[in-house]
């Protein structure tokens, strides 16, 4: 019996240790083992001639609810699971709060055909039809920002207002960065190391936060490696930067009538691409800031706020008043 209790009790010492050792192991491609702040629940869908499942997490509100839900969209790079400083904000201020990953992406299905924007709005509205949510006030970040606005152009009766925060296709890449071929995007990001990956998040994002703040996105990159359908995640991902380049939603956005709030981070520079372009075009990519205050003028109700000194992750280096500036915004419309 003492034996067993010291067993045991050794154990549990050491079991601190065998969780960040797990936490280090291979991860499905559904990031299976990978915990998210909330429930995830599936929305069954079809995609490819295949059955797919969307994850999505649906928070209710903390104390009295408004009565209102905020869909939040997640960028390329990141799974919903980031999005936790700005659901505890929304949920304590009385806001429903819906957080789905995209199919490709996160906790749900990956996809291996070609992506679009329409279909990936399709999917949202099929999300918020199960939910019973004829209306919506939309948060999308980086690549969900190119997501919300077809969203609000497809189905504008669904979208009561917009926060982009530092949302990408704010410029038709078409016009700078030659196509690049499935092949060669899929032997570019199949070298990506973790070192390289953590460099690219942390230099082409310009970010203000420590490495280590974006450990959790470096670390599902090469767990996913682990994988027996790792080759399956890694066409899914090479799709969505087909998308990016060459369906843009640049020209619609002024076309969008309903309140709309830019957020951006003064040293975003971000443009998707931007290593294909020529040399000489390079320097004349990615002025996101200065694109989102422009295309703010020329549309019917949208503005622009610039948070100088903060890069693309404006929800992650500035949380506090990425937080206030979307509440104030949402609690105004």
């Amino acid at each position: 019996m003492r034996l067993a209790t010291l067993l045991l009790g050794c154990l549990l010492a050491l079991s601190p240790v065998i969780a960040r050792a797990d936490d280090s192991g291979p991860l499905g491609i559904g990031l299976e083992g990978f915990a998210y702040p909330y429930p995830v629940r599936f929305l069954d869908l079809s995609r490819d001639n295949e059955r797919q499942r969307l994850a999505y997490m649906d928070v209710v509100p903390n104390g009295s609810p408004n009565g209102r839900t905020v869909l939040l969209l997640h960028g390329r790079n990141f799974p919903s699971s980031y999005w936790e400083p700005v659901i505890g904000a929304l949920a304590n201020a009385g806001y429903r709060v819906v957080v789905p990953d995209q199919l490709g992406f996160g906790k749900s299905s990956k996809p291996v055909g070609p992506f679009s924007f329409d279909v990936m709005a399709a999917d949202t509205v099929a999300l918020l039809d199960s939910l019973n949510l004829p209306r919506v006030d939309v948060v999308a970040h980086s690549m969900g920002g190119m997501l919300a606005v077809r969203l609000a152009r497809n189905a504008a009766d669904r979208v009561n207002s917009l926060v982009l925060e530092a949302p990408i296709g704010l410029e038709d890449y078409r016009f700078t960065v030659p196509p690049v071929s499935d092949d060669t995007l899929l032997r570019i990001e199949r070298d990506v190391t973790a070192d390289v990956y953590r460099r690219q998040l942390m230099t082409n994002y310009a970010l203000s936060i420590p490495s280590a703040s974006i450990e959790p996105f470096v670390s599902i990159r090469e767990r996913v490696k682990g994988s027996g359908e790792y080759p399956r995640w890694l066409r899914s991902f090479i799709n969505s930067y087909q998308i990016i380049w060459g369906q843009p939603v640049v020209h619609e956005i002024p076309l969008i009538r309903i309140p709309t709030l830019f957020v951006m981070g003064g040293n975003d520079h971000n443009a998707p691409g931007k290593a294909f372009a020529p040399e000489k075009l390079r320097a004349g990519m990615g002025d996101n800031a200065g694109h989102a205050k422009a295309l703010a003028a020329r549309m019917p109700d949208g503005r622009a706020v610039v948070f100088d000194g903060i890069g693309h992750l404006v929800h992650m280096e500035a949380t506090d008043r990425f937080n206030a500036t979307t509440l104030d915004f949402l609690n105004g419309h």
